[in-house]
């Protein structure tokens, strides 16, 4: 075990289930001290459970990011809380995803993945990143799409994602300066399926260098990498963690 993330805390947000889970016990397994946060009391005491169980150390901090920044910043001093004083690592990762086409698309929803999908995390690292620069620095990773740049129909989804991207780089422009790195990491189709187990969602990753769909800890494994000292030199990128979806098409025989 490489221990990576030794002493460092992080705060992992939509860390219940699929991508969000994966990085939290992928960085407890690193070395850091995680607060799984979700909006499922149930299933985050059994990711921490979990963790503590392969001997990590984890907390559950409850949050519902619903966009307000009293939300973000009360899920920021709950975490700071709970792990002693201090937040290394953030990652932005909770999201929704509508089920809708742009005709069909109301008000109501528009504003509510506008505010879990950009306000929340911008509000949350408006409440975290300048007490990293007190500390003397921290990473921030956010949660893109490859549909950001490959078009689909889903553009209100896609466009929340592009907007995340594009604070990745603005934000790097801000506080990298004064000690914080903030990346982006864009995932392609990704599922956690049981062996023998398909999904219609398959048919998007066919005609890709990798054929097939990634894993939660595919995603994981480049979180580590961003939050620790490895890509100490790395500001501003949006990683590519696709299969290659987004840069190359395999054209068949």
């Amino acid at each position: 075990m490489s221990m990576r993330l030794q002493g460092k805390t992080a705060l992992v947000t939509g860390a219940t289930s699929n991508i969000g889970r994966a990085i939290a016990e992928a960085f407890a397994r690193e070395g850091a001290y995680v607060a799984v946060s979700g909006r499922s009391a149930e299933r985050g005491e059994e990711v921490v459970e979990g963790i503590r169980a392969r001997g990590g150390r984890a907390e559950f901090t409850q949050a519902d990011l619903d966009g307000s920044a009293a939300a973000s910043r009360t899920l920021a001093q709950e975490a700071t809380r709970v792990l002693g004083g201090r937040i290394d690592i953030l990652v932005n990762n909770a999201g929704i995803y509508p089920s809708t086409t742009t005709a069909l698309t109301e008000e109501k929803t528009f504003d509510q993945v506008y505010a879990v999908n950009v306000k929340a995390p911008f509000f949350l690292t408006a409440a975290v990143a300048p007490a990293m620069v007190e500390a003397g620095g921290g990473a921030i990773i956010n949660l893109g799409s490859w549909i950001a740049r490959l078009g689909i129909p889903s553009a209100l989804y896609s466009s929340t994602k592009g907007a995340v991207e594009t604070l990745t780089r603005a934000w790097a422009a801000e506080f990298g300066p004064q000690g914080v790195r903030v990346n982006a990491i864009s995932p392609g189709v990704v599922l956690a399926l049981a062996p023998g187990e398909s999904h219609p969602a398959e048919i998007m990753m066919k005609g890709t260098p990798a054929g097939r769909m990634g894993t939660p800890d595919e995603i994981a494994d480049a979180a580590v990498y961003l939050a620790g000292d490895d890509s100490s030199f790395v500001h501003g990128i949006v990683l590519d963690v696709d299969g290659g979806r987004t840069t190359a098409a395999v054209i068949a025989n």
